[in-house]
């Protein structure tokens, strides 16, 4: 597979959390569900909630408009090997810290490594 289709898959992954993110308030029926904890846990969990939104957006629109550049230039590997990295740490993260048997958990999981995949794959060739 070029590049370039990598690097679309890449940013069509990194569309996707963002969007699954900003369902986060709904899915998990936020604020009310946070009432139990602090006001300090509750606005950091959505404030971190809502930049890995726009970290997510910035990569995808990243991976479009600069395929070339994230393929090539040092800078754009490294960006590469970061997202790569941060894919495999959250997949990790999940074995520790997420420890729930169900088929929706799971299928995050592999969009995990999936992920990791994308992102590394464009540094092999």
């Amino acid at each position: 597979m070029n590049t370039g289709a990598l690097l679309l898959l890449c940013a069509l992954h990194s569309f996707g959390f963002a969007l699954f993110h900003l369902a986060f308030w709904r899915l998990f029926g936020w604020p009310r569900t946070l009432e139990n904890t602090t006001r300090p846990n509750r606005a950091i969990v959505q404030i971190a909630n809502l930049q890995l939104v726009w970290i997510f957006t910035a990569v995808g629109l990243l991976c479009l408009l600069y395929p070339a550049e994230l393929s090539t230039s040092p800078l754009g590997r490294a960006l590469l090997a970061a997202m790569a990295l941060f894919w495999a740490i959250r997949t990790v993260a999940q074995f520790v810290w997420l420890r729930v048997r169900h088929p929706l958990v799971h299928a995050l999981t592999v969009s995990f490594v999936i992920g990791a995949a994308l992102f590394a794959w464009p540094l092999l060739g």
